[in-house]
């Protein structure tokens, strides 16, 4: 019997995640619910490892399955890819096991060509929604399969709203929109050395083949090290008939959270954007609007996406992040999964859910891990050195937390510089590029986007401090220089970033430690409930012991007492005595480090209030006191 690579959406289910990756595991699930998703099958995650086992080719029996669901999707919705009657466009996205957001490539519009465009517009009496599907075909199968850089894309835009005096893309007409898409087949022509391709059919395999290849860029292999991802999984492919956000002003597209991914509020929280694209709001080219917003300009669309995010939240057992897009009054789901959160979301979540009778407190307490608790350690702001500072902008608090840093423009820049000094990268907006910059930034900075721009979720899962959105900026790359009305900063300059109030300071801010919130405390108290161990601390001093007993440490497991001489004036003593000539010599150096050690004691156990210490006797690790400069060895 033939191996199965290719599922029907109608074949899977969510436990088929391996196999079918995230997405394409969610997509088939949401379709056995009954949510409205647009149709589509998904290749498996292990045609992706026989693809790189098999030289970079797909095998004959994986393609033959790929054109076997490709027919019956034909079949199921009465479009057929490339017609001149009735042309189907999909979609081509990656589908991880993992979700890795923004990591690897997505291809929209697919099967419009020169001939298949006019049918389209002809059949949709709408030459304006035809040639702006094909020009962003164009641009993102450039830089998706041929590595065409963007901007040599964007600066043709750029310069015809210019020109025109627009300021946005959706200002276009169908006459400026047909000159974009001749451009962007000549940059393809001069870049690529060969016409764009107007057969369907190959367009479709090098976008299956580019998804595969996706697994293995740059980006996704450093995202995949930092989230402790195995390279091993491979990448399934989502191929799923196109739903049309950029028709007119009853469509729209939009990404939304079941519930506040800062704060863990239960409470809508999403963008969308009339007219467009599912790139325009995560890529931050368009400012959005808040999902709320859609209440008043399509209620009945409104409260049937409430229904569905309370539905998919109550089944995944967990809060969504929910892709939509409304085509001529209808509304339809793109994907879902489970949502990247702010540590302090991640327990208010998890409290919320236990006390909504949804999850298990044991399973709460699984749902917080190890790098959260980390995290829930942020620093903010010290409220007296905040009211001195000088405030530079306001923009969209995307992710808590508080830092002071050196700004640089550039990924490269920020890692060298990371080096040696706190960075703060500071971008118009991050792309998946980006990443290495943003992972050795104290802060991430933006100029555009919103709360669902990749900058902003990207920070969100590492745990960064981020504020987006920062309008009143103008970079200028060239120079190196930030602008904020007169005030012109340059590359190093240091500014504090508040990512939970969205506002950006000139200099460097004091910074005062977190505390736990109520809500953890809850949380904690049920781990004490179910635990069977206690829990010790390292402490070698007063205060780390306070730090420690706070915290709710049982006791101090270890008292390094070799850790209480490190300091200046103490270690310099305790060299004499390790280097002296007789015992004699050493009594006397001992005997003026009694009394020092005497206190601190003193002070750790009046910190213990009667909670046990137990202290490791002095076992001189002798390099640890030896100085680092020659002259004083």
């Amino acid at each position: 019997m033939t191996k199965k690579y290719v599922y029907n959406f109608s074949e899977g289910n969510k436990d088929m995640r391996s196999l079918l990756g995230g997405k394409g595991a969610n997509l088939a699930e949401m379709k056995s619910l009954g949510i409205n998703v647009p149709p589509g099958f998904t290749i498996t995650t292990e045609s992706c490892n026989s693809y790189y086992e098999n030289g970079e080719r797909i095998k004959p029996e994986i393609l033959k399955q790929i054109n076997d669901q490709l027919e019956t999707l034909e079949k199921e919705i009465g479009k057929k890819l490339g017609s001149l009657e009735n042309p189907l466009l999909v979609s081509v996205r990656s589908g991880a096991v993992f979700s890795m957001p923004g990591m690897m490539d997505t291809i929209l519009n697919l099967g419009l060509n020169d001939e298949t465009t006019i049918v389209l517009a002809k059949k949709n009496n709408n030459y304006r929604f035809a040639y702006d599907s094909y020009r962003r075909f164009i641009q993102m199968f450039s830089d998706v399969v041929m590595n065409v850089e963007k901007y040599k894309f964007e600066e043709v835009l750029t310069r015809v709203k210019e020109e025109n005096s627009y300021t946005q893309d959706s200002d276009m007409n169908e006459k400026d929109l047909f000159k974009v898409v001749e451009e962007f087949k000549a940059i393809y022509r001069k870049e690529v050395g060969r016409d764009f391709p107007m057969s369907v059919k190959e367009q479709l395999m090098l976008a299956v083949e580019a998804v595969f290849k996706s697994w293995n860029n740059n980006r996704a292999k450093v995202y995949r090290r930092l989230h402790n991802i195995s390279d091993k999984l491979g990448t399934a492919v989502n191929i799923q008939a196109m739903v049309f956000g950029n028709m007119g002003d009853n469509c729209g597209t939009g990404v939304s959270f079941s519930r506040n991914p800062v704060t863990g509020e239960d409470k809508l929280f999403g963008e969308y954007l009339i007219n467009a694209q599912g790139e325009d709001v995560v890529a931050g080219i368009r400012t959005p609007k808040n999902i709320s917003i859609l209440e008043e300009d399509m209620p009945h669309l409104y409260e049937e996406f409430v229904d569905i995010s309370k539905k998919l939240e109550r089944h995944y057992k967990d809060m969504q992040d929910i892709e939509f897009t409304i085509e001529d009054g209808k509304l339809y789901i793109l994907q879902t999964r489970n949502a990247k959160r702010t540590p302090n979301a991640v327990v208010e979540v998890a409290v919320s859910l236990v006390e909504e009778g949804i999850i298990s407190k044991e399973e709460a307490i699984l749902r917080i891990g190890t790098e959260e608790i980390n995290k829930l350690l942020h620093a903010t702001f010290e409220e007296k050195s905040l009211k001195g500072a000088k405030e530079l902008t306001q923009g969209l608090a995307a992710s808590p937390g508080a830092a002071v840093g050196k700004i640089y423009f550039s990924a490269e820049e920020a890692v060298e510089a990371a080096k040696t000094e706190a960075v703060v990268l500071v971008r118009e907006e991050t792309s998946p590029e980006d990443i290495e910059g943003m992972v050795s930034s104290e802060a991430i900075v933006t100029l555009r986007g919103g709360m669902t721009s990749h900058a902003a979720v990207v920070a969100r899962g590492m745990g960064k401090c981020c504020v987006c959105g920062c309008q009143n900026m103008i970079i200028d790359y060239k120079e190196k220089t930030l602008r904020i009305s007169d005030l012109v900063l340059r590359e190093g300059d240091t500014i504090s970033v508040d990512g939970s109030s969205g506002k950006v300071y000139l200099g460097e801010v004091e910074k005062v430690d977190a505390t736990f919130s109520s809500r953890f405390k809850k949380l904690l108290s049920w781990a004490d409930e179910i635990r069977q161990m206690s829990v010790f601390a390292n402490a070698d001093n007063e205060i780390d012991a306070k730090v420690a007993f706070e915290f709710g440490a049982e006791g101090i497991g270890l008292c390094r007492t070799e850790h209480m001489f490190f300091e200046e004036d103490r270690i310099s003593l305790v060299r004499k005595m390790i280097l002296a000539a007789d015992t004699a010599e050493r009594v006397k150096f001992l005997e003026r480090l009694q009394p020092i050690q005497s206190e601190d004691f003193y002070k750790i156990f009046k910190a213990a209030n009667g909670k046990s210490v137990n202290i490791r006797l002095l076992d001189p690790p002798l390099h640890e006191f030896l100085p680092k400069d020659d002259k004083t060895i």
